[in-house]
């Protein structure tokens, strides 16, 4: 049985701070994972999605900027991100950070009852929002999941699903693997017909008749106008 409090990634190239915050959130009842990369902290994301990430804003060659944006494309809104940042962070990234999705920031050198207590409400904040999900659908998707689950059941492939949300096939291929694997499935089919039965997507039969009418009609349009071409071409000849 897990006794903690919840999960928290610890996301630094610092070794030392890495090790400070991890034994300062492991003594409040926190099971904590570190990455001192952009690479390790998607690699331990995707391994087990925590319930709250501390990131460094200035995380070696990468900006922790670039990696709140990649964790919040595949864990959606739900996920709590803490930015930390130097004792002399600009405005300007604190502005871009909080933008981006960061839920909270902390400046360091941190302020260890200062740094508990946003991290528990955080964490509380994230428990909750699954919580509610579960007790739901008990399908656990992200809101970017769902889009492409919809998506899907609309007939859409990778290519098209990636232009619709503005994300790259790589990543759409992503997203179906982990929401095949939160339910169980095997197959797009499997998942798109799991949506409807379960209703996590509305009937999009009316839309699919919409589209294929509007294909139809702009067929019917091209033909015409070839149509129309070969007659005015023809027409000195009759």
């Amino acid at each position: 049985m897990d006794n903690t409090c919840g999960s928290i990634l610890i996301v630094d190239d610092d070794p030392g701070f890495r090790e400070l915050v991890s034994v300062l959130c492991a003594r409040a009842g926190y099971a904590c994972v570190e990455a001192g990369s952009r690479e390790e902290a998607l690699t331990e994301a995707n391994r087990a999605r925590p319930d709250a990430v501390l990131l460094d804003v200035m995380l070696g060659e990468t900006s922790g900027l670039q990696v709140c944006r990649e964790l919040r494309s595949a864990f959606g809104e739900q996920l709590p991100i803490i930015f930390l940042s130097g004792e002399r962070a600009d405005a300007h990234d604190r502005v871009a950070g909080l933008l981006l999705g960061a839920d909270d920031y902390v400046t360091k050198p941190i302020e260890p009852d200062e740094l508990l207590a946003r991290v528990q409400r955080a964490v509380t904040r994230s428990t909750s929002s699954e919580d509610r999900s579960s007790n739901g659908n008990g399908t656990g998707l992200t809101p970017r999941e769902r889009g492409v689950l919809t998506l899907l059941a609309q007939g859409l492939g990778t290519e098209q699903i990636a232009e619709q949300l503005y994300i790259s096939p790589k990543t759409v291929s992503t997203h179906v693997q982990r929401m095949l694997a939160k339910l169980h499935l095997h197959s797009r089919a499997e998942a798109v017909a799991f949506a409807y039965r379960e209703g996590l997507v509305e009937d999009v039969s009316a839309h699919a008749f919409v589209v294929s009418g509007r294909k139809r009609s702009a067929r019917a349009q091209r033909h015409s106008s070839h149509g129309l071409s070969a007659g005015r071409e023809q027409s000195p000849l009759v």
